[in-house]
């Protein structure tokens, strides 16, 4: 009898090891034809079968997501992809793009023991789920050419969000793609390009049905995590909002010089975040801001 639970017991435990090791390669193998094929280069339909090929089941979602992330004219817009995922999901996306980075450092940490240590930390659900929909924009403005959100309604309550943290994580991370579209017309070009910027800002999406700067639910808590390389923890609406502030402001500049007319200009004026002074606090544009509106005013 001891014999036969002692046996079982080690079946059991082998399965286990054998199954652990199979989503550890799986992982492993989703992070490096991510790294290869999330930018410009185009994976083969051999490459693709291959991936989607002896998956286990618990990574099956996150391998649907890694296909569709490195796919050109993908379906990351549509209603399953950006619906947020169960957390088990999350965390899987999450370690396959940690790996993806990990492969392009010189001084590498073994990927088994990367994915023992990440599977074994306990992150934060609000960085999972940043990770998840930065990812979704990134492969969009990616593998999505030419840009155009025109048709895209981002509606938030068929997406399985939380809560508004959530829902504003995500306008947060396709409103931050939307403005890389612009930034170098208004930036990089001297005088600023207004014209070619405000083309792109008329193929943003909505959300919820109505203009994307209408969106002004950003009172939930400020939470920190690490954002960009090298900075340390960092404010999420400090870094998130602030970008938010720029790009409604890059909008205002391209309305007032391509000769929009004042009611566009109350409208996302009035309609916005940039009238909110209680968040002022997580944006560099603050003085710029307290102008606009003292000129309003006619102070």
């Amino acid at each position: 009898m001891k014999k036969t639970a002692l046996t079982f017991l080690v079946t059991c435990l082998t399965f286990l090891t054998f199954g652990q090791v199979a989503e550890n390669q799986k992982m492993i193998e989703l992070g490096k034809t991510y790294k290869d094929f999330m930018f410009r280069n185009e994976p083969t339909k051999d490459i693709l079968k291959e991936i989607k090929s002896d998956v286990p089941e618990n990574l099956k979602v996150a391998t649907e997501f890694i296909a569709q992330s490195i796919t050109t004219k993908n379906k990351l817009l549509t209603q399953p992809f950006l619906s947020r995922p169960d957390d088990k999901v999350l965390k899987h996306i999450y370690i396959i793009r940690a790996i993806n980075l990990n492969l392009r450092e010189e001084n590498q940490v073994d990927n088994n023991k990367l994915i023992d240590s990440l599977s074994n930390k306990e992150i934060p659900t609000y960085e999972l789920v940043d990770n998840y929909y930065e990812m979704v924009f990134t492969a969009v403005g990616n593998k999505n050419q030419p840009f155009d959100l025109y048709k895209t309604d981002l509606k938030l309550k068929d997406y399985n969000l939380k809560d508004d943290t959530e829902m504003g994580i995500l306008v947060l991370q396709a409103i931050s793609f939307c403005g890389t579209t612009i930034w170098g017309y208004m930036n990089v070009v001297k005088p600023a390009n207004t014209k070619n910027a405000y083309d792109y800002i008329k193929k943003f999406p909505k959300i919820n049905g109505r203009p994307y700067f209408q969106y002004t639910d950003f009172y939930f808590t400020d939470f920190e995590m690490n954002i960009v390389k090298d900075k340390g923890i960092q404010s999420y609406k400090g870094y998130y909002l602030d970008k938010y502030y720029e790009t409604l402001l890059y909008h205002l500049i391209c309305l007032n010089k391509e000769g929009s007319s004042e009611k566009e200009k109350n409208d996302l004026l009035l309609g916005s975040i940039l009238k909110e002074r209680n968040l002022y606090k997580y944006t560099k544009y603050k003085e710029t801001l307290e102008d606009i509106f003292k000129e309003q005013k006619g102070e």
